[in-house]
């Protein structure tokens, strides 16, 4: 677990997230709010963290889970990390399924990017980005190997890897 922290805490503090500066202020000084990113740093924070969130996934599964013990989903275990980035960071994560079963009905695409960003990573893209009112969304490709097969695809023909994907939703600077 202590990889996890690891990698979470390092992504956090090269995106410039998760400063709570704010904590270290003096009783009754304001705390500046930081601006917005734009677009092209929004981009680059997104890739940052989808990296930073796939290899710690990737961590998890494979070296702490083992399904006859009982123990949570992976990725369930990380919607409580992505309720902690939204409430802290405005920054919302939320999973698409690809291929394979969708272990949640809430991982399916919900709107017209999220069905684009669905084909886009389908077709064998690794990420599917796009900007509009202020908000900046990024969907990147999720690697589901071998080990992740048999629950995301139970009636498999064979091992090669398939694709799920990590929806990061960023406010940006309306330019």
């Amino acid at each position: 677990m202590r990889t996890i922290v690891t990698i979470l805490t390092a992504t956090a503090i090269l995106l410039g997230m998760g400063s709570h500066s704010h904590c270290d202020e003096p009783a009754g000084e304001s705390v500046e709010k930081p601006s917005l990113p734009t677009v092209a740093e929004a981009r680059r924070q997104a890739a940052l963290l989808h990296d930073a969130m796939h290899a710690a996934l990737q961590v998890v599964h494979h070296r702490f889970y083992r399904e006859d013990e009982g123990l949570p989903l992976p990725a369930a275990v990380f919607q409580e990390i992505f309720a902690d980035v939204e409430k802290e960071q405005n920054v919302k994560l939320r999973w698409l399924a690809v291929d394979g079963v969708a272990m949640n009905a809430d991982h399916k695409p919900r709107d017209a990017f999220e069905r684009d960003a669905f084909q886009a990573l389908k077709s064998g893209q690794r990420a599917f980005d796009q900007a509009t009112g202020g908000v900046y969304r990024r969907a990147g490709a999720i690697a589901l190997t071998n080990h992740c097969l048999k629950c995301h695809v139970p009636d498999r023909k064979t091992t090669d890897t398939r694709t799920a994907g990590l929806i990061i939703t960023l406010p940006v600077r309306a330019d």
